[in-house]
C-alpha cells in the first residue's frame, strides 16, 4: 500500500499521528497541494476529490479522508486500540469523534479559510473558485467553536483524555481542532482551563511532534 500526503497538511498529519501512535510505517508519497499535485489525471482518477490524504491499496482500492484510513489501518493492526475494544468503547469513542469532527473541526476548517489570505480562492477543500471568502463564515465559525467548547469543558475536567481514560483517535481530532483556534487567535486557556490543560499534555505525546 502507499499513503499519499502533504507533511503541512493537517488532514494527512491526523493519520501521520495515528500511524505513529500505532508504531507503523506505510510508504508515502508527497503531493503539493500548494502547487496543486493533486489536480493532476493520475491522481483525480484515485481520488476526484482532489484533497490528502488519501491510501493506495495493492489491488488498486483507494481510501480517502483521514478517519477512514485510520479505521482501515485499526482493523489491520488492532493494538494499540484507538478507537475502542468493546462495542460501548467504540461508540462512545466514536460519538466524541463525531463531536469534535462535526461540531469544533468543521467549523474552525471554514472559518480559517475564509480568513488566511493562503486560502483565497481556496475556500472549499479540493478546489480552486472564485468563491470570495467571507467574514461572517469567520465570525461564525469563532462563535460555533465557543458554543462547543463550552459543552466540552465540564466533560474533560472529568477525564484523562476525550473519551474516557484512554488516549483514541478522538483526541488526535480533538488536538488538530482546538489547535486551529491559535490561527483565529482565540485565547481559550481563560474560559477553557480544562481544554487548555489537554490540549498542552496531548501536544507534549511524542507523536504530536510534527
Amino acid at each position: 500500500m502507499k499513503l499519499y500526503g502533504f507533511g503541512p497538511a493537517a488532514s494527512a498529519q491526523r493519520v501521520r499521528i495515528f500511524l505513529a501512535e500505532k508504531g507503523l510505517d506505510v510508504p508515502t508519497e508527497q503531493l503539493n497541494v500548494r502547487d496543486d499535485d493533486q489536480f493532476a489525471a493520475a491522481f483525480t482518477a484515485m481520488n476526484p476529490f482532489h484533497c490528502v490524504p488519501f491510501l493506495e491499496l495493492d489491488d488498486g482500492t483507494v481510501i480517502a479522508e483521514s478517519v477512514s484510513i485510520c479505521r482501515y489501518l485499526e482493523e489491520l493492526h488492532p493494538e494499540p486500540a484507538l478507537f475502542g475494544r468493546t462495542a460501548v468503547e467504540r461508540a462512545i469513542i466514536d460519538m466524541w469523534l463525531r463531536r469534535f469532527e462535526l461540531d469544533g473541526l468543521v467549523p474552525m476548517v471554514h472559518a480559517v479559510r475564509n480568513h488566511v489570505p493562503m486560502f483565497a480562492g481556496k475556500v472549499v477543500p479540493g478546489t480552486r473558485t472564485d468563491l470570495p471568502q467571507l467574514p461572517a463564515m469567520v465570525t461564525r465559525g469563532k462563535e460555533m467553536m465557543e458554543i462547543f467548547l463550552g459543552r466540552v469543558e465540564p466533560h474533560i475536567a472529568r477525564n484523562e483524555f476525550v473519551a474516557g481514560p484512554e488516549f483514541t483517535i478522538a483526541d488526535i481530532t480533538g488536538f488538530f481542532a482546538v489547535r486551529l483556534t491559535r490561527v483565529l487567535e482565540m485565547d481559550i486557556a481563560a474560559r477553557y482551563p480544562a481544554v487548555a490543560a489537554w490540549f498542552a499534555k496531548v501536544s507534549a505525546r511524542p507523536t504530536f511532534q510534527l
